[in-house]
């Protein structure tokens, strides 16, 4: 079975965004393919320089993908780890670094992002793309599901293992050219004014609110003053598409038929999307906060999980290591 891996920084609660975008879909991929997933807490220090903040979401983050049903305890089974509990990583991140070049990092759309807004950049802004190429090589990772606005970083991360094959040709292939798993049904998900929904913007709504306070958020997303009588395009409105990509679009077609036809105002459909909501949450919040109050049994997950990881990298870093020169 080909492997698929994929991570998640935990830089803040997760939100509908991250559930509706990635982890929805990256749990789907377990019908098909052996799935690791990462928490990226190196990744997050590019811009989270709070310990206990960083703990306290890496532990939110790991109780999402429990609670939604990753299954960790099958002899096969997904791997739930974090990033930093799997050293290798960190090691294959240098040794790559020696064969990327200043052109392929300067190319980066992060890295030119933060150059046009004048942000201040670290090293680690700069070699994001290196590290991340690691987390996926030291796999062996066959494909890595991206958004078309990550296809970048997956492509420089063939770039590099592509290179460092080259470099190292008469030994064969010592690293996997991922392929980029791109899903081009997923939307662009608005936030509660409209634009996409991100921790950036603070327009998130955040999984696993109880019920009364998903729905205080719920109404406030923002609609048009349209007057309850007049025919409304459900597909502008943020209220609808959130609907839409909670309940799939078989399910969401009698509330747009309605909504189009006059007589039922936007309060109606965000009722209809904080129920929607809830109905799906509702078991995945209980089990959510009986993680988060078992510490213990969620490091104990996070470790296990990062042993078999490093499991699967220690083989490949040894041949890696043998090919540079630095192991026998």
């Amino acid at each position: 079975m080909k492997t698929a891996l994929t991570g998640i920084k935990p830089s803040g609660v997760p939100h509908l965004g991250n559930y509706l975008g990635m982890i929805r879909p990256a749990l789907a991929l377990t019908a098909s393919y052996q799935c690791l997933y990462f928490i990226a807490d190196y990744h997050a220090l590019t811009t989270l320089h709070d310990g206990a903040a960083l703990r306290a979401n890496t532990a939110a983050l790991a109780a999402t993908w429990l609670a939604l049903g990753l299954d960790v305890n099958a002899p096969e089974g997904a791997l739930l780890y974090r990033q930093s509990d799997v050293p290798e990583v960190m090691e294959l991140a240098w040794i790559l670094s020696c064969f990327t070049s200043k052109g392929l990092l300067d190319r980066a759309h992060a890295y030119k992002d933060a150059l046009a807004q004048n942000r201040d950049i670290t090293a680690a802004v700069y070699t994001y793309p290196v590290l991340m190429a690691a987390d996926i090589l030291a796999f062996g990772a066959d494909v890595v599901p991206v958004g078309r606005d990550q296809k970048q970083h997956l492509e420089m991360c063939r770039d590099i293992a592509v290179r460092f094959n080259h470099v190292y040709r008469d030994l064969g292939d010592l690293l996997v050219v991922p392929e980029p798993l791109i899903r081009e049904d997923v939307e662009t998900i608005p936030g509660l004014d409209g634009r996409k929904m991100s921790k950036s913007y603070g327009n998130t709504i955040p999984m696993f609110l109880p019920a009364a306070q998903l729905r205080k958020l719920v109404m406030r997303i923002q609609t048009d003053s349209t007057p309850v009588a007049e025919p409304k395009d459900p597909d502008a409105a943020a209220v609808f598409q959130l609907y839409r990509q909670v309940v799939g679009r078989e399910q969401a077609a009698p509330l747009a038929e309605r909504l189009r036809a006059g007589g039922t105002g936007w309060a109606a459909a965000k009722e209809a999307l904080a129920e929607a909501l809830e109905a799906a949450w509702a078991e995945p919040r209980a089990r959510y906060e009986a993680w988060r109050q078992d510490a213990a049994g969620l490091e104990a997950v996070l470790r296990r999980g990062g042993e078999r990881a490093r499991a699967l990298a220690a083989p490949r870093l040894r041949a890696i290591r043998r090919a540079v020169g630095t192991g026998v």
